[in-house]
């Protein structure tokens, strides 16, 4: 009876090319089968002899149901537990339009600014409302999460140090801080030898070793406290002063910016951002003008194109790591730009009288709970709050009751070790929540208190316990943009708007190479936004997660049969932070076997910036090995360079495929001579997307790899995040994976936490449980196989007209390829920017500009893409060829052409005035096929150079807001 069982593969819906067309493809490229081309493309020694030891892909129908019975273990109480983590009510307007909408979960990091202005927007919009509520200039886009926040500060502050603080190496660090935070700090402080000198707030010295200090504003206990005289005598000592804050609290508190902070940040999860068992979340950064070359992360800024108009871009790129490599201050790559879009977009639609009432509705609640409290008889230890308090139980009877009974009833509360129980209050909060409260803490008395008598009693009076001095005087988000939107119509229209400036994966093939921009299915996002997945605190009892601990579990099993690999942490929230924890994970090891010497790690020239930094980050060394002319490792240099570091060798960073597109045949070689001489093997799995089922990091050699879940395993970039970096890592490292302070997870002798969250970003793992689920051993191994044949089919299809840098010796590329430009720009002066720029034109994102070599474009078009798709790509790619042909012929003007003005907006081309010479039909529609599905860039090429000379960061007043 099998015509009556369901047959539909997922498969078949993630995978563009129809098999008749992979025959038509193969024959292209000029190999009879897949099995051929693989046996071209990976070396046979590490090819896999079995299957991977999965179960076969299911239906989307099928895993929909299954995903939402996982769903249902989790249990969704009321959570009151606070520590940085708050239920919220996203609006459903931001649900529908921006996190459930491919327009924005789709598109890339706005390297190509023209068209990327719509989520440049919403960034802004996130950036001003950080420097407005926490009163400092200048803000970023975004970071990963509150703890490595506040150790991007600490290194911020350690990179400014100066005159007589420039050998200081003392970083305080207020023991009222939340214990998640200090964890990571103590995984960031010890590889740098930073004295990091953990506290009580009122035993803080402030001595000439001390070169910064950081705080929590309300504390981990939910007291306020007033910094105005340390933060007065910091300043007069020149110690850097950092506040992890509540961005929430800032609406009715002094913010920290006007007491002399330098840096202020924390979480913006409360606005509007579910909490997802951890993440992802947006955490905020703000400083002052002085740390803007040293300032962590993206920043966007207001410049202008080249017509003069507004436009936005991403500032100072010159201090990315993928520039400064070794000498960055920072390994950020990815942030959480699809979450700090929300957050912008829940201020937009509150405006700050909404934002302002919300917080004082709050505080209100919290001071009538602590009415009724102290009439029932309780003590509660924080004088000054804002939405927290501590409860002081003197029965010894008395916390075990309410908890049980808490729990009984659906409740979370936070309970300290000294027998306190702390309760934080929300957006959610109702009158009627704290009657319930009330109830559950009634247990806890001698006598029966009558809660109604007690209700009414305590609505008299006070409703704050602010002090005027703490209280906030400015104002906040005066930008119209923040008092424009409030109505559903308005707000949807405004998002609608700023999605339809950018290119994402609804327009067309993004070919960013080393970044796999693939299909996210429908069914994959589905669960992200279900109740049992989004609205879960953190740090819940296990028995309260079982549908997750299950999704969890069973998804790093198939991570490890993927990896070959013991042992995986969900904890990195990005692939840098894999890269750090793993290096972090090699540098425990040696440390435990005696040999903490080792810190020389090898890096290929050819490696990603994020891994010298991370590197020098986790303590090490990185020394550079040459490649050869073919683009693979150069394994005399790397031989040598082993052995004269043998002593203190620590481990190579080593991606595969190479970042140069090819599988380098002699890369167990290169692994074996790392082992030899003391060291292991780091891979980098960025492009683990050519290798899922055909070949393994185990197989390699490799002792530990971080994945990319946001490439290889379908969560979407998200305009620049989320990301998710879990690390894989053989037998002897498993004792050393990462541990965490509130709930249990990592190894016997793990490291300390490299993330806020124990699972990081665990609200978006549904995602690539889903692909794994629905993909399956074969559907997995196809998906790696069709990628390479797209890769090979577009350098078959354009070999003719561009040089492909680097094959391997059989003239094939894995999973990405090379295009070098640097001919033309010889002698033309055309270059790989101008041809990215024209690509807009094309109405393509154009793939990744001068990297890893400069002059280039690196292609990656993955195995979700059609071979239709991917013909049109090479047509407009062929176009532009023969464009470029036209100069070099003298046919087209080599200043005036539609290379140099690229891209060509619609006010260009309709505009009265027509001065070049050349059409505006070959200007705006070069091919057919444009005149039916022409993609308009909003501005014109941005001026770069003005945007860091005028560096302005925050919404610009209405008479230059021309951008929208």
């Amino acid at each position: 009876m099998k015509e009556l069982e369901i047959t539909e593969k997922f498969a078949n819906r993630h995978i563009g090319p129809r098999e008749k067309d992979i025959e038509k493809m193969l024959a292209e490229v000029g190999v009879k089968s897949i099995d051929e081309m693989i046996s071209k493309t990976i070396p046979e020694n590490i090819r896999l002899k079995n299957d991977l030891d999965l179960k076969e892909g299911i239906s989307e129908y099928d895993f929909l149901n299954e995903i939402k019975y996982l769903a249902s273990r989790n249990k969704i109480y009321k959570s009151y537990i606070g520590m940085g983590y708050h239920p919220t009510i996203t609006p459903s307007v931001i649900i529908r339009n921006v996190l459930e909408n491919p327009g924005w979960y789709t598109s890339y990091t706005p390297y190509q600014a023209e068209i990327s202005q719509g989520r440049m927007e919403a960034m802004l919009n996130f950036q001003t409302m950080v420097s407005d509520l926490t009163a400092l200039p200048l803000a970023n886009a975004s970071l990963l999460d509150e703890g490595t926040a506040a150790a991007e500060a600490m290194h911020m502050f350690y990179s400014a140090r100066k005159g007589a603080k420039k050998n200081a190496n003392t970083f305080l660090v207020a023991e009222e801080t939340f214990p998640q935070t200090i964890a990571v700090l103590k995984s960031r402080a010890e590889p740098q030898n930073i004295n990091l000198k953990v506290v009580p707030l009122k035993e803080f010295e402030l001595t000439e070793d001390v070169f910064g200090l950081i705080v929590q504003y309300p504390d981990d206990s939910g007291e306020v406290n007033d910094f105005s005289k340390l933060f007065e005598e910091a300043k007069g000592k020149n110690i850097f002063i950092g506040v992890a804050t509540d961005l929430l609290a800032l609406a009715i508190l002094t913010p920290p910016g006007e007491i002399g902070a330098d840096a202020v940040l924390g979480n913006s999860q409360r606005f509007g951002v579910p909490m997802g068992y951890g993440g992802p979340h947006a955490a905020f950064f703000a400083t002052k003008e002085e740390f803007k070359r040293l300032l962590p992360g993206r920043i966007i800024g207001v410049s202008i194109d080249k017509f003069g108009k507004p436009a936005l871009r991403m500032a100072l790129q010159m201090r990315e790591q993928h520039i400064k490599r070794e000498r960055a201050t920072s390994n950020i790559c990815t942030a959480q730009a699809l979450l700090a879009d929300m957050a912008g977009f829940y201020a937009v639609y509150h405006g700050p009288e909404g934002i302002k009432n919300m917080a004082s509705r709050v505080h209100k609640l919290t001071v009538l709970l602590n009415k009724a409290l102290l009439q029932m008889g309780y003590s509660q230890r924080n004088e000054i709050f804002f939405d927290t308090l501590r409860v002081s139980c003197h029965a010894h009877y008395c916390p075990d009751k309410i908890k049980r009974f808490a729990l009984e009833n659906e409740m979370n509360f936070r309970y300290f070790e000294n027998n306190d129980i702390g309760i934080s209050l929300n957006e959610t909060t109702t009158l009627s929540d704290i009657k319930d409260i009330i109830r559950i803490f009634s247990v806890g008395t001698v006598e029966e208190i009558d809660n109604d008598i007690i209700f009414s009693e305590m609505l008299k009076g006070s409703t704050e316990v602010i002090p005027e001095n703490l209280k906030r005087k400015s104002s906040f988000m005066s930008h119209p943009v923040f008092n424009s939107y409030h109505s559903e119509m308005e707000m949807m229209r405004y998002i609608k708007r700023l999605e339809n400036k950018d290119i994402s994966l609804v327009h067309s093939m993004i070919s960013l190479g080393s970044c796999t921009m693939k299909l996210t299915a429908a069914s994959e996002m589905f669960p992200v936004t279900w109740p049992g997945f989004a609205n879960i605190h953190p740090f819940v009892p296990e028995n309260q997660v079982e549908g997750y601990r299950k999704l969890i579990f069973e998804l790093e099993d198939y991570l490890k049969e993927i990896t070959g690999f013991a042992g995986v942490s969900f904890m990195p929230n990005s692939g840098a932070q894999g890269e750090y924890s793993g290096l972090s994970v090699i540098r425990a090891y040696h440390k435990y076997r005696g040999e903490g010497h080792r810190n020389i790690v090898l890096v290929p020239s050819s490696a990603h910036g994020t891994n010298p930094a991370s590197s020098v980050m986790a303590g090490n060394k990185p020394v550079i090995v040459a490649c050869d002319g073919r683009g693979n490792i150069d394994v005399e240099d790397l031989k040598r360079k082993a052995e004269e570091n043998k002593e203190n060798l620590s481990a190579l960073m080593v991606t595969y495929p190479s970042t140069h597109g090819v599988f380098e045949e002699r890369i167990k070689e290169i692994c074996d001579i790392i082992h030899s001489n003391g060291g292991l093997v780091y891979m980098d799995g960025a492009n683990m997307n050519a290798q899922v089922g055909l070949t393994r990091p185990k197989e390699i050699g490799a002792d530990v790899c971080h994945l990319n879940l946001h490439k290889t395993f379908g969560i979407p970039h998200g305009g620049g995040g989320p990301g998710v970096g879990p690390i894989a890592v053989a037998e002897h490292l498993v004792d050393f994976l990462p541990t965490h302070p509130v709930v249990k997870t990592g190894g016997a002798k793990g490291i300390f936490p490299t993330a806020s969250a124990p699972y990081g970003s665990a609200g978006i793992l549904p995602v690539s449980f889903g692909y794994v689920k629905m993909l399956g051993k074969e559907g997995l191994k196809r998906s790696s196989e069709i990628a390479i044949l797209n890769a090979n089919y577009i350098r078959t299809k354009l070999a003719p007209y561009y040089k492909v840098l680097y094959t391997n010796e059989n003239g094939f590329v894995g999973h990405e390829l090379i295009f070098d430009l640097n001919e033309f720009k010889h002698s033309i002066d055309i270059d790989s920017e101008d041809v990215a720029k024209r690509l807009m034109d094309y109405g393509f994102h154009a793939p990744t500009v001068s990297f890893p070599v400069h002059g280039t474009l690196m292609v990656e078009p993955t195995e979700s893409e059609s071979k239709e798709e991917l013909d049109r790509f090479c047509e407009a790619m062929i176009s532009i060829s023969k464009e470029i042909e036209e100069i070099e012929k003298g046919i087209a003007d080599r200043e005036d052409n539609v290379i140099k003005n690229a891209p060509h907006t619609a006010l260009e081309v309709t505009a009265s005035e027509w001065n070049h010479s050349y059409s505006r039909e070959k200007a705006a529609f070069p091919l057919e096929w444009l005149k039916e599905r022409k993609f308009w860039t909003p501005v014109a090429r941005v001026d770069n150079a003005y945007g860091d000379r005028n560096l302005f960061t925050v919404c610009p007043p209405v008479k230059e807001n021309n951008y929208e």
